[in-house]
């Protein structure tokens, strides 16, 4: 049974035609079983869709510089695998932010302001990141371009941003 909701995501502009036809062919082969195995680790629909959506983009990225692999099926959940593990890595990230804003809080308020300050200073570009990824919810791939560096990268500034106020609102405990 094909879900009729995961949208294909745009990948023309990467690649040359057979290389399309390739990545056509595989959402088409492969798309529905890799949403249904995403959604038995996800648990939601949501996640699930975006994740597939994110393994057929990083497919079509991939296939932009290189040749296709061997086993199409088996390095795509390799790929699917790889984003599972980043989202619940991200999950875990945002737990810890929200159970540092959510203890218990001293009388008048000052725990909020301590987190306030802590956040106050960090360098701007890592104040940004937290603000976008944490109050926004924005995807990595939208606060990467604005900010002008590849996803990686942003990941890794933001896990930096967290450890430097984690160690920060920790230590003033």
């Amino acid at each position: 049974m094909k879900r009729s909701f995961i949208v294909r995501p745009r990948w023309e502009h990467l690649l040359s035609r057979m290389q399309t036809a390739v990545i056509e062919d595989a959402f088409a082969r492969y798309g529905g079983d890799l949403y249904r195995f995403l959604l038995r680790r996800t648990g939601n629909h949501t996640d699930a869709e975006e994740l597939t959506q994110q393994v057929f983009a990083d497919a079509a990225c991939s296939f932009a510089s290189a040749d296709p692999p061997r086993s199409m099926r088996g390095w795509l959940y390799t790929v699917a695998e790889r984003r599972l593990v980043d989202e619940l890595r991200r999950r875990t990230r945002a737990a810890e932010v929200a159970r540092l804003l959510a203890a218990e809080r001293p009388p008048g308020g000052e725990a909020p302001k301590r987190v306030e300050e802590a956040v106050a200073r960090l360098p701007l570009r890592q104040r940004r990141l937290v603000f976008m990824r944490i109050v926004e919810e924005r995807p990595y791939r939208e606060i990467a371009r604005e900010l002008g560096c590849n996803e990686a990268a942003c990941k890794m500034q933001l896990s930096r941003a967290l450890q430097r106020l984690r160690k920060e609102l920790l230590a003033a405990s």
